[in-house]
């Protein structure tokens, strides 16, 4: 091996015996000018030492936030720390008591009395809420037209009345779904913060019946723990949603409700109606018990879109609900059907019969009872369904044709009904009737047995 000579610098690798490599060189001389030259600036940022504990909350009712701080350990030629010193998050007290001073009016107030502006003059302070900065503390003379600020806001303060933002360190922060003033971390579809939308499934139908007669029609079960949920249609026809217990959110009793906010479910629905004529239902949930919506029909449906978001959990459940009372997901799309031309009977006096309507079976629970004119009115809720071809709502009637309570049918017992349909020529009268072409008898396992048996031999 030569003599290394200024400038002329080899390295090699150990055993080696041949020609230098000039990229080698250039790399090592690179390293050592990073490392050595340039003051070891090239280290790395410093290590954070473990967060502190939360403080206690600012506020000692309502809204209020908790720091918590940690330090950056470096040696002298490391990098600063990447990140905050400092995080602060939203902490949630009981309700102040009625008449409590509001925290910035408390800290305007701390200035009454005293002499402001270089003169002697003392005022009262209230805040005052048009200034540039909302995070001053920005407070106007009472009595004057003049206000005065005393610097920034301590932290905590809420930015403006009726706002989620709270002031930190001169800024107005809102907090993320994780708590931390400043994230934006947000909800997915699913209601899960920072999630993906990985934990529910989207349900999005377009809900094509025509309807055969003017009334309620079922559109969709929407299920426990839904959100995001959205109806909407265009045409005379009315939405209309009913609760868990039977009951009419909105549109029900065929009277039309006023466009408006209503409680259901535990969740707000917003129900509007605009000219076109255009009708929509919106509801954030998620929610807390089923909830069946209906349309009210007056005239063709040209189509009702529905969608919401389901945990996957719940999805299995809800198609096996649906299908076992009767409301499919997946609607048929309509049929154009060509009119036939009536045959001529041979004899002219024969009228030909009427097609037999399927008669329903299923389990109901009676509700209430009500004489009106010649018959009996039984309001009964729909239970689960053995067999069907037409439509049944949630809410029916079943009339009996006399004053007395034939059959016998107890409020708030369970019966095994078997009725007959009838649908007047015009189509504006649906009902249901017993007895003379059906049955009622108090349900029970057995009997629920036996008909299940039926249905598997007996077309629907």
């Amino acid at each position: 091996m030569g003599k290394l000579r200024l400038g002329e610098e080899q390295y090699l690798a150990p055993g080696h015996t041949g020609r230098p490599r000039p990229l080698w060189n250039l790399l090592l001389l690179l390293w050592t000018l990073l490392n050595c030259g340039l003051g070891g600036s090239a280290q790395g940022p410093g290590e954070w030492t473990p967060w502190a504990s939360w403080s206690r909350c600012s506020s000692s009712c309502g809204r209020g936030l908790s720091v918590r701080s940690r330090r950056c350990i470096r040696l002298p030629r490391e990098e600063l720390c990447w990140g905050n010193t400092h995080e602060y998050r939203l902490c949630q007290l009981p309700d102040c008591p009625p008449g409590a001073l509001p925290f910035r009016d408390l800290q305007c107030a701390l200035y009454n009395g005293h002499p402001v502006l270089g003169t002697q003059k003392t005022y009262q302070w209230v805040p005052f809420y048009g200034a540039p900065n909302q995070c001053d503390l920005n407070c106007l003379a009472e009595g004057h037209d003049f206000y005065h600020s005393f610097g920034r806001v301590l932290d905590g303060t809420a930015c403006s009345p009726g706002t989620q933002g709270l002031c930190v360190a001169g800024r107005c922060l809102t907090a993320g779904c994780d708590g931390l003033l400043g994230s934006d971390t947000r909800e997915d579809q699913c209601g899960r913060c920072g999630g993906t939308n990985d934990s529910c499934l989207f349900v999005q139908r377009v809900f094509r019946d025509a309807g055969a007669f003017a009334g309620y029609w079922n559109v969709t079960l929407i299920p426990e723990g839904a959100r995001h949920i959205r109806a909407a249609h265009r045409s005379r026809n009315h939405l209309a949603l009913m609760g868990g217990d039977g009951r009419y959110v909105l549109n029900g009793n065929w009277a039309v409700s006023p466009p408006g906010t209503y409680e259901a479910a535990g969740t707000r629905v917003v129900y509007s109606r605009v000219t076109g004529p255009e009708e929509t239902l919106r509801a954030a949930g998620p929610t807390s018990e089923d909830l069946l919506l209906q349309v009210l029909l007056q005239e063709p449906n040209p189509g009702i879109e529905f969608e919401f978001w389901l945990p996957r959990e719940r999805y299995g459940p809800f198609q096996a609900q649906a299908q076992a009372l009767g409301w499919f997901l997946r609607q048929p799309q309509p049929r154009e059907v060509e009119p036939q031309p009536p045959e001529s009977p041979a004899d002219p006096t024969v009228i030909p019969p009427r097609t037999p309507i399927p008669t329903p079976v299923f389990r109901a629970r009676v509700l209430g009872r009500v004489h009106q004119a010649q018959e009996t009115r039984y309001e009964v809720r729909v239970q689960l369904i053995y067999k069907n071809r037409s439509p049944l709502r949630v809410l029916e009637y079943v009339w009996a044709p006399s004053r007395c309570p034939c059959p016998p049918m107890a409020l708030h017992r369970d019966y095994l009904l078997a009725a007959r349909r009838l649908i007047s020529p015009d189509g504006t009268r649906d009902r249901l009737l017993l007895p003379h072409a059906g049955y009622a008898r108090p349900w029970s396992p057995a009997e629920d047995s036996r008909v299940r048996l039926a249905a598997r031999h007996c077309p629907l």
